[in-house]
């Protein structure tokens, strides 16, 4: 629903955001651009020529800011790696500058939240879907994973006896490495690395935000000076002096908060109803992680349809309006955008498995188009109508799999599909309303 409607029906108490404050377009447009800023400024070193207490506190507010979009986002901020995202963040407030050496506590806080998030994603699979046990789950991920990448065609025609092999080494890397992470140097620095290239193996066979690679960047936080100098020839940090007493005392008071909520994604992972990306508290601190418990064996996708033609009949000319990460025209190979986040396009994975999961948002974005809205359209790649916007939009559910290699050389496409029906069916504009109708 609008934001301003959401603000209206929750508290702040239960919504932790800056936009109970004050909410318009405007506004909102200027948070994340703050939070961009800063954030770019803050990786450039901006916090290292800060004073030890105002880069702290420039990391809270970047984490303010995300939280605030977070708890208004709805579906499209539902995802597991926002909580990861924030999670991460509040540990980076406490990580110091180039005046302290990071705390012993923080670092171990860092293995724990990579701990579970690895180990979270392992049981997650151990508990769930059978081709994880049975070693044939990457038999279909490659082709039915939500946005798939550039190489996911070719990691799909591997041979099956590989796809094995991929599925044992992931029960290894998320069941038995994060446990080595607690282990002393060198052994901690060996299971990160065994986690940077598993998540690397990640990245090249498909599209999944930026979880693989805040992975990957607190698994470089349990790598040790020595281990990084031997590798990429990185000097020691050189010796710092003793921190300020109120800078122990407030590591020492977040640790012991982090331990406290700990209880429920302990649970979580022994129990064996175990449930995926559950925060736990509303500012998504120490939360459960997991991903792919379930692998679907098909594809679906939802094809949108606009036609500018008056009346509707069999012999009406429909065109296609293709999304930028979604599989759609099957002539096109799929492109990388991780860590960029195509959040229309997951968003439109799950509701060719879910029209219950697309209700909510569905029907509004096809009166947009309709509408002809530019901020909408901008969200595609194409637009069919790029001078009135159609009369009509509908809704078409196709089943999608890989080409073969023959079907690549001969055809050069990447997908085959076939029609399975409609998923909305044609729907134009009220008039005078500006809310669509069959």
């Amino acid at each position: 629903m609008p934001i301003p409607r959401f603000l209206a029906r929750s508290s702040f108490r239960n919504s932790p955001s800056i936009f109970h404050l004050h909410y318009s377009d405007r506004f909102f447009a200027a948070v994340c651009w703050t939070g961009a800023a800063v954030a770019a400024a803050m990786v450039l070193g901006a916090g290292d020529r800060l004073p030890l207490w105002a880069a702290m506190l420039v990391w809270v507010l970047l984490w303010v800011l995300y939280l605030s979009i977070v708890n208004v986002g709805q579906a499209w901020y539902s995802f597991g790696w926002e909580s990861l995202l924030l999670e991460a963040g509040t540990l980076a407030v406490f990580l110091g500058n180039d005046d302290v050496a990071p705390p012993l506590l923080v670092l171990w806080l860092v293995r724990w939240l990579l701990f579970r998030v690895e180990f979270g994603a392992g049981m997650i699979k151990m508990r769930g879907d059978r081709c994880w046990r049975d070693l044939t789950c990457l038999y279909y991920h490659h082709e039915t994973q939500p946005m798939p990448g550039p190489l996911s065609w070719f990691f799909h025609h591997l041979p099956k006896p590989l796809h094995r092999v991929e599925v044992a080494g992931n029960h290894v890397a998320q069941l038995v490495i994060p446990f080595l992470l607690f282990a002393p140097q060198p052994v901690a620095s060996t299971a990160a690395a065994v986690v940077i290239v598993t998540q690397l193996w990640l990245v090249a066979s498909g599209n999944f935000a930026w979880l693989n690679w805040i992975t990957i960047v607190l698994a470089c936080g349990v790598v040790s000076d020595t281990a990084l100098s031997a590798v990429v020839g990185v000097s020691a940090a050189p010796d710092v002096g003793d921190p300020p007493v109120w800078y122990v005392a407030a590591v020492v008071a977040f640790t012991a908060m982090v331990v406290s909520l700990s209880f429920w994604p302990l649970r979580n992972l022994v129990t064996k109803r175990q449930r995926m990306n559950m925060s736990y508290n509303r500012y998504h601190l120490v939360n459960s992680y997991g991903a792919f418990g379930v692998v679907g064996r098909t594809r679906d996708e939802v094809v949108i349809e606009g036609t500018d033609e008056p009346t509707i009949n069999d012999e009406t000319t429909w065109r296609e309006y293709e999304f930028k990460g979604k599989p759609g025209d099957v002539r096109r190979l799929p492109r990388q955008f991780a860590p960029y986040h195509l959040r229309l396009d997951w968003l439109m994975w799950f509701a060719a498995i879910s029209p219950t999961y697309a209700h909510p948002w569905l029907r509004t974005f096809l009166e947009r188009l309709l509408e002809g809205d530019r901020a909408t359209l901008k969200l595609l790649r194409t637009n069919p109508f790029p001078g009135e916007p159609p009369r009509y939009v509908r809704a078409r559910l196709y089943r999608y799999r890989y080409s073969t290699w023959d079907e690549l050389r001969r055809d050069h496409v990447w997908w085959q599909r076939t029609l399975l029906g409609d998923y909305v069916p044609p729907v134009t504009l009220r008039a005078g309303h500006g809310s669509a109708a069959q």
